[in-house]
């Protein structure tokens, strides 16, 4: 699965948020999304799915223009983690990981075995099977967050859109999501994640995008693009670029 924009523009009704936006994400490949708070990326994420109307420009599926695809084909190609949030409803953690399974099946159907045996999967990969039947209200943000991804998960779609994952997750939890994300690529899986961390587009990224008062900054490889004089522009704060003896890199404030 492909997913591609061509001069994308998107905003909400009487405003412009973003414009002449051109990204490309497909199987295998990890898109991360950087920038500034306020700069565009949820409502670039809910562009991408269909849910706001796009200002301009194209959005493609494998080829096909996303505004000519119905809901469900949509959500049967595209899964989507937003931010944790606190639930409306007492829903159990299994069945907030069942709607995932929403879109493979008939409107008026319930969950089948393989339904539930997807969520069950989808829980144990991310190490919460133990949180099955509590009340997803009831747990803390970032284990909320594990469940949104395992809930994506279970929609078994072949891209995943991630709306900064790990804002809510200790660092262990980080590390592990990263890991996971490696792992969905080498799945051939297509995943675009937004984070406030470059380090997360340094571990896990193959392609990174810099977003800016609505406008790319950058595009390309990270080891390339993500350089401390362009970091610290977009960030307004100093920083530094550094190569550790593996050849990882990692940012650090400049001193």
């Amino acid at each position: 699965m492909e997913l591609q924009t061509h001069a994308l523009a998107f905003g909400y009704r009487r405003q412009r948020v973003g414009s002449n936006l051109g990204l490309r994400v497909g199987p295998g490949e990890v898109l991360c999304l950087l920038g500034p708070n306020g700069c565009g990326k949820t409502t670039l994420f809910k562009t991408l799915l269909g849910l706001l109307p796009r200002h301009g420009g194209r959005i493609a599926l494998d080829g096909e223009e996303l505004r000519h695809l119905a809901r469900a084909e949509i959500a049967r190609r595209i899964a989507y983690v937003p931010q944790a949030h606190a639930a409306v409803f007492p829903y159990s953690v299994h069945d907030m990981v069942l709607m995932g399974r929403t879109a493979h099946r008939g409107l008026f159907s319930g969950p089948g075995h393989n339904d539930h045996a997807q969520a069950q999967e989808a829980l144990a990969l991310l190490g919460i099977g133990h949180l099955f039947g509590r009340d997803y209200s009831r747990i803390s943000g970032g284990q909320r967050q594990l469940v949104l991804i395992a809930r994506a998960l279970a929609q078994q779609a072949p891209l995943i859109v991630m709306d900064e994952p790990t804002a809510s997750l200790d660092f262990g939890n980080q590390m592990l999501l990263l890991a996971l994300v490696r792992r969905l690529a080498a799945r051939g899986l297509g995943v675009i994640l937004s984070t406030h961390n470059p380090d997360h587009a340094f571990a896990c990224g193959t392609d990174v995008l810099v977003l800016a008062d609505g406008q790319t900054q950058a595009q390309g490889c990270p080891d390339a693009t993500l350089t401390g004089a362009l970091l610290s522009r977009v960030y307004g704060v100093p920083i530094e670029v550094r190569q550790l003896a593996d050849g990882h890199r990692l940012c650090v404030p400049a001193q």
